[in-house]
């Protein structure tokens, strides 16, 4: 069971690990569940604006690595996820999930008619439709956060990154015609015994500076 102090203990853990252990795999059953923590994740409306890609391919992970700032832990992880967000909202999409609500919950698709159009009127057609990318790119954020603290509790290292170059990711993936378009991407694994990283101080501001009780 996990307790508060053991999740304080989780995140003290954690870092941005720098070096993996190429040899060490994340074991099926806890990728897997890390994988549902992907899929668990809340956006707004429950629409999930995004897909997340899982590159185990080599030869993919080595022809993105010269466009990810040469950094050797898109290689050398155990599992590499891009998280891609949706370029665009459409009637559609707002459907599929009504659809979806319906199915699942047993209500009469036309129960939902207020919440279809509240989304139609929001992301579709609204002022938000006409940044969705930046709308669906914040739902991601909120993925990857997710993703990494459930990898601390389960104590598998993770670094997130955003220095990479979406553009070329999505050429090498395949994106952009899909509807998806690279937004971040996190490597996850097993620290290397050489990592420097893993033995440094974590540095944060007092909680006093951070949080404040109004």
């Amino acid at each position: 069971m996990t307790t508060s102090q053991s999740l304080l203990d989780a995140l003290n853990w954690r870092y941005a690990t720098k070096v993996f252990d190429a040899a060490k795999k994340i074991p099926a059953d806890l990728w897997a569940a890390l994988e549902q923590t992907l899929v668990l994740t809340p956006t707004s409306y429950g629409l999930q604006p995004y897909q997340f890609l899982i590159v185990q391919d080599p030869a993919k992970r080595a022809a993105l690595l010269p466009h990810s700032w040469g950094q050797k832990q898109v290689v050398d992880c155990s599992h590499f996820v891009v998280i891609t967000g949706r370029t665009e909202m459409n009637a559609a999409d707002v459907a599929r999930l009504i659809v979806r609500i319906s199915q699942l919950r047993g209500v009469p698709a036309e129960t939902l008619n207020f919440y279809r159009d509240m989304m139609l009127g929001d992301v579709v057609n609204g002022p938000r439709g006409k940044t969705a990318h930046e709308w669906a790119a914040r739902q991601c954020y909120i993925a990857l956060g997710n993703l990494m603290t459930a990898a601390a509790v389960l104590r598998v290292d993770a670094c997130p990154m955003e220095g990479l170059v979406p553009a070329e990711y999505d050429r090498i993936l395949g994106l952009g015609a899909n509807g998806y378009k690279t937004v971040v991407a996190c490597a996850l694994g097993y620290r290397a015994e050489s990592d420097k990283y893993a033995k440094l101080a974590k540095v944060r501001y007092p909680g006093a500076d951070l949080v404040k009780h109004v």
